[in-house]
């Protein structure tokens, strides 16, 4: 039985394992990005290409192993990283301009909506 080899995602993650055979499938459909050899030209393992309308968690964060688990941490920007703040004061500003212009307005309660309804009977 030919050992199997670890395809990883473009983030670097383990994706899967995959056979010889799947991995030349993978190749001639152009969905892999890298193959790594060793100097006999055995595969040791290949990466998947960055496919548009996926995620991509590391560009924002990273995985981070806790005495309880694995959790995920936010990037620190502007060099700080000792938790106290994510974001440097100077860009704060246009983060909520961004997070504002994504939300919406929150939806009328059923109290409200029936309340402005008896209003509108007199």
């Amino acid at each position: 039985m030919a050992p199997l080899i670890p395809i990883y995602d473009s983030d670097g993650n383990l994706h899967t394992w995959a056979s010889q055979e799947r991995l030349a499938e993978l190749q001639s459909r152009g969905l892999l990005s890298d193959i790594v050899r060793r100097r006999n030209g055995t595969v040791v393992r290949a990466s998947l290409l960055f496919r548009p309308g996926t995620f991509s968690a590391n560009r924002y964060s990273y995985r981070q192993h806790l005495g309880h688990g694995v959790a995920w941490e936010l990037r620190h920007l502007g060099g700080n990283s000792t938790g106290s703040t994510y974001a440097p004061p100077e860009t704060r500003a246009d983060f909520f301009a961004v997070v504002n212009s994504c939300t919406a307005p929150p939806p009328a309660s059923a109290e409200q909506a029936a309340t402005s309804s008896r209003a509108g009977d007199r």
